[in-house]
């Protein structure tokens, strides 16, 4: 469980510090090849209190989200607030690539182990600093939640979530910590491509409202126009989302030149049916549009279009969407992403043994195909101080007295 693979970033370490609000920077790293060493405190991280876990036993070894989220790293305990635990850090860090941290701004300083410091170790330490709004500015020591930062740092949608006559909602599940970490990443590897020509390491500072307020920049860049929240335009209600027999469907009439290519081909499948108008189907579709319509001809449109879906299974319309060449799709759930076909063909899916539970679990796997190193899981997310014994006493030679003695004083 513990072998080296062979990957794009096999050659090298990274120490991981972070919590919930990084952790994915080393997840993605470790699934492609580095040796990534995830440090929690002696007992445990707090991560591993999230939730769901396995068979709902809240366990610290049970988390589902401690499983996603450390995927082919190996892990110690260290408890760097400690001077011995500073000084095995400092041993790390001799040895390492990168360090990625979500600490507080100055926390890591504090303890005599900022970038400054360790770069006097390892000039060519890259360091990889996550936090809610960066190392400098006048919110840098501000904290932030999920909720705050998707608030804060990408404005433009919250707005858009929910109806137009409630408040904003935040999106199902934490956004704003996977995208700064998948930032991480990125800055990482520049970071990396700039010392393999000058030698130099650096630090890269994340901070996770940039990182949602560049998604609401490319959104803006893109499209040339604000999102308003709830499906209203103008005065009329634009419907999305329609119900099918054994599920939904997500479909919407456009007008105007994509007509052609987007409208008349559902009115050309409901029309072999019979379950077209005249009406619908002599509707000047080259003009139709939600800007100018009245809701009367929206509402007439929707009732024609929700009893043909109702009359069709989600398989039943993803095959006359094919036969029709209909730009629509029916929303999958858990079990359909599951057993998608297309994701089987391209070996998404990968079996992970947990040799501790005697099983084996699916998981979400490569999320590119490198025709030579494709990212990969290679073992399981680390028990608590799994890899303890192996990175003290083999690789910083500490003696089995001295682990007794760290481990007796808490320190490990």
């Amino acid at each position: 469980m513990t072998e080296r693979v062979e990957g794009m970033l096999s050659p090298y370490r990274v120490l991981d510090l972070t919590d919930e609000k990084g952790i994915m920077c080393g997840k993605l790293m470790a699934d492609m090849g580095a040796d990534v060493i995830k440090i929690e405190r002696p007992g445990g991280d707090a991560a591993r209190s999230i939730g769901p876990f396995y068979r709902d036993e809240k366990d610290p070894e049970h988390s589902l989200f401690w499983w996603a989220m450390n995927t082919s790293k190996r892990g110690i305990t260290l408890d760097i607030e400690k001077p011995v635990g500073r000084e095995l850090f400092r041993k790390l860090v001799v040895k390492a690539d990168f360090v990625i941290e979500s600490y507080p701004v100055g926390y890591m300083a504090s303890l005599g182990l900022g970038y400054q410091d360790l770069e006097k170790l390892n000039s060519g330490i890259i360091v990889v600093s996550i936090t809610p709004f960066g190392q400098f500015g006048p919110y840098k020591d501000f904290k932030g939640s999920d909720l705050v930062e998707w608030a804060m740092g990408s404005g433009s949608y919250m707005r858009t979530m929910g109806d137009l006559d409630r408040p904003p909602i935040r999106i199902g599940h934490p956004q704003c910590y996977y995208h700064a970490g998948t930032e991480g990443v990125v800055g990482a590897l520049v970071a990396l491509y700039h010392r393999r020509s000058s030698g130099e390491g650096q630090q890269v500072d994340v901070s996770i409202q940039d990182c949602m307020n560049f998604l609401t920049a490319v959104d803006y860049d893109l499209n040339k126009t604000k999102r308003v929240r709830g499906l209203k335009y103008f005065n009329v209600e634009v419907k999305h989302i329609w119900q099918c027999k054994d599920g939904y469907v997500m479909w919407r009439w456009t007008g105007g030149p994509l007509a052609r290519r987007h409208s008349l081909p559902l009115v050309n499948w409901m029309a072999a049916e019979e379950m077209a108008s005249d009406w619908l189907r002599n509707l000047d579709w080259d003009n139709f549009s939600h800007y100018n319509t009245t809701q009367e001809i929206i509402d007439r449109i929707d009732g024609e279009t929700l009893a043909f879906f109702k009359t069709k299974t989600k398989a039943q319309i993803m095959e006359g969407a094919v036969k029709f060449r209909i730009m629509l799709y029916a929303l999958a759930t858990a079990k359909d992403v599951y057993e998608s076909p297309q994701l089987a063909a391209r070996d998404f899916w990968q079996k992970v043994e947990h040799p501790e539970m005697n099983a084996t679990f699916t998981y979400p796997g490569r999320w590119a195909n490198n025709s030579l190193t494709p990212p990969c899981i290679f073992r399981r997310a680390p028990l608590v101080g799994e890899h303890n014994h192996e990175i003290y006493e083999q690789e910083l030679g500490v003696s089995k007295a001295e682990y007794r003695r760290l481990k007796r004083a808490k320190v490990i």
